[in-house]
C-alpha cells in the first residue's frame, strides 16, 4: 500500500470514487501548475507568451518519457488516441496485397471507427471476435497472416478488466514485419510500461484516466527507427523541421515524432497533464500498481462465487475489477453509500487508485452483501 500522504495530493471526493478508468481525480496542484505554465505568461503582457508556453509544452513529453522509459523526442502530443491513429494510418499507405489492419471486437469503439474509415486509404479491417480468448498469444499468431500490414493491440480492455499479452503479440508482429500499434489509454498510470522492453512501433495513449491529467492530452509515441519512413498527411508548421522558417515554398518533416504535431498546438491540456504525470512519477508507477492490486485482491476475496467477471491473476488483470452482483439490489445500495462507479454489460467497473483505501473496499463489499 502507498503512503496515505499521496491521497492528499488529489482533490477529495465526497464519496468513494472508483471511476479512475474513466476520469482520474484532479491533482490539488493543478491550478498552480496551470497558472505558472499557461496563465501567468499570457497575463504578463510584456512579450508574446509563446517561448514560455513552448517550454511548458515540452514538459509533457519529458514527464511521459520518464514514465515509459523512452526518449522525449519519440513522443508527440495529440488531442486523443483516435486522432493519433488517423495520423499514423495516413502516414504509411498499404500495399494492395498486404493491407489488413487486425484488431478486436473488445477494443474501444472509437479506434474501430477509425479503422473502418481507413478503408478510404486502401486498408481493409479484420476483427477478432470478442468470444475468442484474446489473452492467448496463439490466437493472435494464427490471425497475423501474410495480408496483415498492421495490428492494433489494446493493452487493457476497458469492459473486461483484461490485459493483452502485448509483448508476445508485438514479437509475433516484428517477426512478420507487421506494424505493431498499442493503445494504452486504459493502462497508462496504473500498469508499469517499459517501451524499451515492448519494442512496439507506435503507442497511443491519453492522460484523462489513471494519470488524472484531464481530457485533451493524448500522445503518439513512435519508435525512433520508424521516424524517417512515416510521412503524415495531417501536417502544419509545427511538423516542420524548422517551424520558424516561414517559407510556404518549403516543407521538411521534423526529424523525430514531432512530424506528427500538425499546426498550432493546444497548450493548456498538456500543462495540466505534465503536472499530473509528474505526480505519478513521484509516487512511482510500481507503488501505484501495488496499491491497486492490494485493494483489488481485497475486493475479489470478498466476492461471492460467480460475481467476479474479470481475471483474478494480477498478471492478467488491468486496474479495473469487473463485478456482477448476485443481488440486483446491490447497485442501489452502492449508490446510497456514495460509491462512484459505472456499469457495462459485463458488470460493474470498480477501479481503485492511490486515493482509495481499504475502508473504501470494505464499504463496497458490505453493499454487495447487503
Amino acid at each position: 500500500m502507498v503512503d496515505p500522504q499521496w491521497a492528499t495530493c488529489y482533490a477529495p471526493s465526497p464519496g468513494i470514487y472508483l471511476l479512475s478508468h474513466s476520469v482520474g481525480r484532479l491533482p490539488t496542484s493543478s491550478l498552480e501548475a496551470l497558472r505558472q505554465g499557461f496563465l501567468d505568461p499570457w497575463e504578463a503582457g510584456t512579450a508574446e507568451p509563446w517561448p514560455q508556453w513552448m517550454e511548458a509544452l515540452q514538459g509533457f513529453p519529458r514527464a511521459l518519457a520518464r514514465l515509459l522509459n523512452t526518449r522525449p523526442e519519440a513522443i508527440c502530443p495529440q488531442v486523443n488516441v483516435s486522432s493519433g491513429l488517423v495520423k499514423v494510418l495516413g502516414a504509411k499507405r498499404p500495399q494492395p496485397e498486404r493491407n489488413v489492419i487486425l484488431f478486436t471486437e473488445r477494443d474501444f469503439p472509437s479506434v474501430g471507427f477509425v479503422i473502418e474509415q481507413a478503408q478510404k486509404l486502401g486498408y481493409r479491417s479484420r476483427m477478432l471476435p470478442a468470444t475468442g480468448d484474446l489473452q492467448d498469444p496463439a490466437l493472435w499468431e494464427t490471425a497475423l497472416t501474410n495480408d496483415v500490414c498492421a495490428v492494433l493491440v489494446t493493452h487493457a480492455w476497458s469492459n473486461t478488466g483484461q490485459l493483452a499479452p502485448v509483448e508476445e503479440i508485438l514479437a509475433l508482429a516484428r517477426a512478420r514485419d507487421i506494424l505493431g500499434i498499442v493503445d494504452v489509454a486504459q493502462s497508462l498510470g496504473v500498469i508499469p510500461i517499459d517501451l524499451q522492453q515492448w519494442q512496439a512501433d507506435v503507442v497511443l495513449g491519453s492522460c484523462v484516466k489513471w494519470c488524472c491529467g484531464g481530457p485533451g492530452a493524448g500522445f503518439l509515441w513512435l519508435a525512433p527507427e520508424r521516424f524517417a519512413e512515416m510521412e503524415p498527411l495531417d501536417v502544419g508548421w509545427f511538423s516542420h523541421s524548422n517551424p520558424f522558417e516561414f517559407d510556404i515554398h518549403h516543407f521538411d518533416y521534423a526529424a523525430d515524432a514531432g512530424r506528427f504535431m500538425g499546426g498550432t498546438p493546444s497548450v493548456m491540456p498538456f500543462v495540466l497533464a505534465a503536472n499530473s504525470v509528474g505526480l505519478v512519477n513521484r509516487i512511482g508507477i510500481q507503488h501505484i500498481r501495488n496499491h491497486n492490486l492490494a485493494l483489488g485482491d481485497r475486493l475479489i476475496a470478498g466476492l461471492a462465487p460467480g460475481e467476479l467477471r474479470s481475471p483474478a491473476a494480477p498478471a492478467q488483470r488491468s486496474g479495473t475489477v469487473i463485478v456482477k452482483p448476485e443481488d440486483p439490489a446491490a447497485v442501489a445500495r452502492l449508490g446510497e453509500a456514495g460509491v462512484a462507479f459505472d456499469e457495462r454489460a459485463e458488470g460493474l467497473r470498480l477501479s481503485a487508485h492511490v486515493y482509495n483505501t481499504v475502508e473504501d473496499i470494505d464499504v463496497v463489499l458490505r453493499c454487495l452483501r447487503g
